[in-house]
């Protein structure tokens, strides 16, 4: 059997294009990481401004003074700090930009013109305790982490396709199955799939996570997601959870996808005997679910959610709500992911020995 998955994974890691859209994604993992830190800027309202790195920098340095718990104090100081000192013209100021932190404030605690709109903490937050941090790097990164890891399904899908569908009437199927009989030679085309898939995830969001670790730090991933500047006010995941969490979730959901798309990969494959067919179809049944017309307010959506796509995605299955034990809905992907990945590999299995020549 040893040799059987060697030989599988052999199979999929020597393919010129599996090489290919590898090294794709890998560099739009470092294209993605690369763009938003050239694309941040900062200024302290004194004079001081920066870009890149330096924006960074800037970001840290005002969070670290208003870290902790939000307060109505805290509140009051950034909106004096960072008053605007300038004309607007016409322009709300809760869309002015001048540091995460500052924005994170005016987006909730600003009038048109700057000025306190009278809300408190609690108005604005409940009863929660919001803790403030550096958290933009994070959450950037979280965003990156979800289009990158779309991409990477295809890519799984590109890979495992051909599992069963590059076989059919190959001369390797019938030598294989010869010696290793029908069982083994499936059960190790199933397994270095499997494999294969949680390596390259696993590759995708080591990169990712070690350039945030080494631009960012790690001081944020402690503090609310629900402090965080005007893009993520609207649209985001609304319950008050830390960015550390959200990347946990993040890249729990990240395998999970990559279970569930290996599951539907394997049964295709086993049904085609065309590669570019069973990627297609794959593909498909990848894509339909989140085009399908359902609205997020009717009862169909908390099925629909936990198609793998979602699970990339990652926003939308996590904003359906918290349950009882406080967990978010987002966990009902483990079971679903496993029960996909399971009725995958029995089913192709079956399917693969049916056309194989022992």
């Amino acid at each position: 059997m040893n040799n059987l998955l060697k030989f599988e994974l052999r199979k999929i890691f020597a393919k010129r294009v599996n090489l290919l859209a590898l090294s794709f994604i890998l560099a739009l993992s470092l294209m993605f990481s690369f763009a938003t830190l050239q694309n941040m800027y900062a200024t302290d309202g004194s004079g001081i401004e920066g870009s890149g790195k330096a924006a960074v920098e800037i970001d840290k340095q005002i969070a670290k003074k208003y870290a902790g718990p939000l307060t109505d104090e805290k509140v009051q100081e950034m909106m004096t700090e960072f008053k605007p000192g300038h004309d607007l013209h016409g322009m709300n100021a809760k869309y002015l930009y001048m540091n995460a932190t500052q924005s994170a404030a005016f987006s909730r605690f600003s009038d048109m013109n700057g000025d306190w709109n009278g809300l408190s903490v609690s108005d604005v937050f409940g009863d929660e305790v919001i803790k403030i941090g550096y958290t933009a790097g994070w959450l950037q990164t979280s965003q990156n982490l979800a289009k990158i890891l779309i991409v990477l399904s295809f890519v799984i899908i590109l890979i495992t396709a051909p599992v069963y569908s590059g076989e059919y009437g190959g001369v390797d199927a019938i030598i294989l199955t010869t010696k290793y009989g029908k069982t083994k030679c499936a059960t190790a085309k199933i397994m270095a799939s499997f494999m294969a898939s949680f390596f390259i995830t696993a590759f995708v969001l080591a990169v990712n996570l070690l350039f945030a670790v080494t631009i960012y730090g790690t001081d944020g991933l402690g503090c609310s997601i629900l402090f965080a500047h005007q893009d993520f006010v609207e649209g985001y995941i609304p319950f008050n959870i830390t960015c550390g969490t959200v990347i946990k979730y993040q890249i729990l959901l990240a395998f999970l996808s990559a279970l569930a798309v290996t599951g539907i990969s394997l049964i295709v494959s086993s049904l085609c005997k065309n590669q570019m067919i069973a990627f297609v179809i794959s593909a498909a049944l990848y894509v339909i679910p989140v085009l399908l017309p359902i609205s997020e307010v009717s009862p169909l959506y908390r099925v629909i959610v936990l198609a793998p796509l979602f699970y990339s995605q990652y926003i939308s299955i996590m904003s359906v709500g918290r349950m009882a034990n406080g967990w978010l809905y987002a966990v009902w992907a483990i079971p679903v992911a496993l029960m996909i990945a399971i009725i995958g590999a029995v089913f192709s299995r079956k399917k693969f020995q049916t056309y194989q020549v022992g």
